[in-house]
């Protein structure tokens, strides 16, 4: 079965996509980057302060789907300037601890030239 979400309270989609798409027991969560849920404006700053914003709207459509953080088994990570991979992956470590994903990081171009990260993740939550 696969399941839509629409996530109340999250970044309104800039696209014709979910939130998050849930086939089987895995919880596919759309690229996020920095935008502020509060406003749906973006949030620019540091690599650091985009990379906290990008991780805290990826855990919100996590746990509205019913999953955290701790079941997140894959994430992509895209970098504007790949100068900036140490400073992210400190503060994305935060976010993971001992829970460690695989990962994928590549350094891309945004259709917002300003924009630093965008993540995406795959987290494996198994129905009750």
């Amino acid at each position: 079965m696969i399941e839509r979400y629409s996530i109340p309270g999250a970044v309104a989609p800039r696209g014709p996509y979910s939130h998050a798409v849930c086939a089987g027991d895995f919880i596919f969560v759309s690229g996020q980057g920095p935008i502020d849920p509060a406003t749906n404006d973006y949030s620019f700053g540091t690599i650091e302060h985009e990379t906290r914003v990008v991780l805290n709207n990826i855990k919100l459509i996590l746990e509205a789907a019913g999953a955290s953080m701790t079941d997140v088994v894959k994430c992509s990570v895209f970098l504007r300037d790949g100068g900036d991979f140490t400073a992210m992956n400190g503060v994305y470590a935060e976010f993971f601890g001992e829970n460690k994903p695989a990962r994928t990081t590549v350094e891309s171009k945004f259709a917002n030239p300003v924009m630093k990260v965008e993540i995406d993740a795959v987290a494996y939550k198994p129905k009750a």
